[in-house]
């Protein structure tokens, strides 16, 4: 039996872009912070423990994957969740763990 893919290569590039900007501790914890409220990079700062210009290169890339857009306020710019579907995204990791965690658990008893 053949398999085929169920999307195109370029679909499954475009995915793979995303996963790619996903790929970053500090742009996870960003990610989170921005669940609640829209927030400036200076506020970042602290959370990722970076500096300013750190933290805007890692904004950069979650705005160029469509994961955040950005508004200039003065010399301020705020970032805000483009999207809202994160949740379940952040829960299928956390299930993940937990089943890993039991695994290795089970292996040491």
């Amino acid at each position: 039996m053949k398999i085929r893919p169920r999307h195109s290569r370029p679909r499954y590039d475009a995915r793979a872009r995303i996963a790619k900007a996903l790929a970053h501790p500090s742009r996870l914890m960003i990610l989170e912070a921005l669940e609640d409220r829209e927030v400036c990079v200076c506020d970042l700062t602290d959370l990722v423990g970076a500096d300013q210009s750190t933290v805007s290169k890692h904004l950069a890339v979650l705005k160029q994957a469509g994961l955040v857009e950005d508004r200039k306020d003065g010399v301020m710019v705020f970032y805000k969740l483009k999207v809202c579907c994160l949740q379940g995204f952040w829960d299928c990791i956390e299930t993940v763990l937990s089943q890993n965690l039991k695994a290795q658990q089970a292996v040491l008893r």
